[in-house]
């Protein structure tokens, strides 16, 4: 039988699913990934996780589900397990970051065509979008300089893993 959770991780998870909630994430959902991210074993079946965040069985298979949608998650089956287990997934942090920059950029592109689309029309109509789009062509601006230092510090800190179909090997590199 595996001890109980502590008390103050418990409400660590909980604080960190109501902020995910706020961000979109269904509050089950973020209970499940913020048990994750600090559980040991890292991989845990349904029936650990259920356990663990108080969920029952349908509320896991949702939630598990969006997660692994989300490439937040993956299922995964160790070695000599009867049933599959869930684990955050390697490198998910790196895809995460570039999702947002890429809808940054996206953001931008779409309200800079909204501007053209309104040449000619009120300051004030102008003015509202146009700071949306100023707000979003800063950010787009700097994130991809600070996803690539990102990316630096985690390569050095990280060990090297197997190049799979697809996957470069990652190196440390220096700044």
């Amino acid at each position: 039988m595996k001890r109980p959770v502590e008390a103050a991780v418990r409400e660590w998870v909980e604080q960190l699913s109501m902020l995910l909630e706020r961000d979109g994430l269904p509050r089950m959902a973020g209970r499940i990934f913020g048990w994750l991210l600090v559980c040991e074993p890292p991989e845990q079946t349904m029936q650990d996780l259920a356990g663990a965040v108080q969920g029952s069985k349908a509320s896991m298979s949702t939630s598990t589900r969006l997660l692994a949608q989300a490439g937040l998650v993956e299922r995964v089956r160790p070695p000599g397990a009867r049933c599959d287990a869930f684990r955050i997934r390697p490198g998910q942090w790196r895809e995460l970051w570039r999702a947002r920059v890429q809808m940054v950029h996206e953001v931008a592109e779409l309200t800079g065509r909204g501007l053209a689309l309104l040449e000619g029309r009120s300051g004030a109509t102008r003015a509202r979008l146009k700071m949306v789009h100023d707000q979003y062509r800063l950010i787009e601006l700097h994130m991809p300089d600070l996803l690539a230092r990102l990316e630096r510090g985690l390569a050095a800190s990280e060990p090297a893993r197997p190049a799979g179909p697809g996957r470069r090997v990652a190196r440390a590199r220096h700044p």
